[in-house]
This record gives structure tokens, sequence and C-alpha cells, in this order.
């Protein structure tokens, strides 16, 4: 079941921290990175965010996290996280088609680390294109990938 989260509560905030911390640990071995800045994220950074948080339960546990924000109908998908216990159950995929069917936007944007292979054959999958790749001040080369609304 995919339901909004209410992040701005402490107990929300830290079962969204829990998710976040155990997929980026995954997502950091992976990709070789020793400083991966999603883990420095706190539950207070968490709590006050204002982006939107949409979770996915799977028995009676908050299994994975979707986080988006939505600027002149531009749809970011700022993270998106499922716990490893969860992994390969197809959870990831129902949310971004939960986000793409959701909200109204001309365009959706996702950036994921160059060498995370299993995330871009994700998004791919979901007709994400990639559009440009950078190296950001942190120093793990990026991808961001472009999905382009039909209703536009």
């Amino acid at each position: 079941m995919i339901y909004p989260l209410e992040n701005a509560n402490e107990q929300v905030a830290s079962q969204i921290y829990k998710v976040f911390q155990h997929a980026y640990k995954v997502e950091a071995e992976l990709i070789g990175a020793v400083n991966f800045p999603p883990l420095s994220r706190s539950t207070i950074d968490i709590a006050s965010s204002k982006t939107l948080f949409y979770g996915f339960q799977c028995n009676d546990c908050l299994a994975a996290v979707i986080e988006i924000s939505i600027n002149e109908k531009r749809l970011e998908i700022d993270s998106l996280t499922v716990d490893p216990q969860y992994f390969r159950k197809g959870i990831a995929g129902r949310l971004i088609e939960y986000v793409l069917d959701t909200f109204e936007y001309s365009e959706a944007v996702v950036e994921t680390a160059v060498v995370n292979e299993p995330a871009i054959i994700l998004y791919k999958k979901h007709g994400f294109v990639e559009y440009k790749r950078w190296i950001p001040s942190h120093g793990i080369p990026k991808i961001a990938m472009l999905f382009k609304s039909c209703d536009n």
C-alpha cells in the first residue's frame, strides 16, 4: 500500500531515516563511495524538509520511500529508497508509477550515480532517458534522467 508520509512527525521522520540508512548503505557500497552524502542526512533534516514523502507499507512496516518535489510543472524524484529486505519485489517500480500517475507535471527528472546500474535500468524501464552527466563537488559521477509526460 502506498500512502503519504507526514515527515514533520518525529516518529515518521525516524522511520524514513531508518529506510534511508539501510538503503543508502547498500548503494554506497555498490558505487564504492566512502563518503556518501545521502547517509549524512539526519532525522531533523527529514522532518524539516518541504518535499513530499510517500511510503510503501509491507507487513506493517515501512518498506520503501519516495521523496518528490514539484517545481513549475517539473516533478523531481529527490530520493527513492527500498529497505534491502524488500529488494527485488517491484516496490520501487510501483512507487515510480504512483508518482508519475498521480501528479500533474510536464516532465519528471531523477539523478543517480553513473555506476548505479540497477537504478538506471529501473528508470529506463519506466521511460526515463539520460540527458546529462557530470561530476559534482563530492566527486561521485552522476547521471540525470528525464521523463516527458504524455499529457503535454
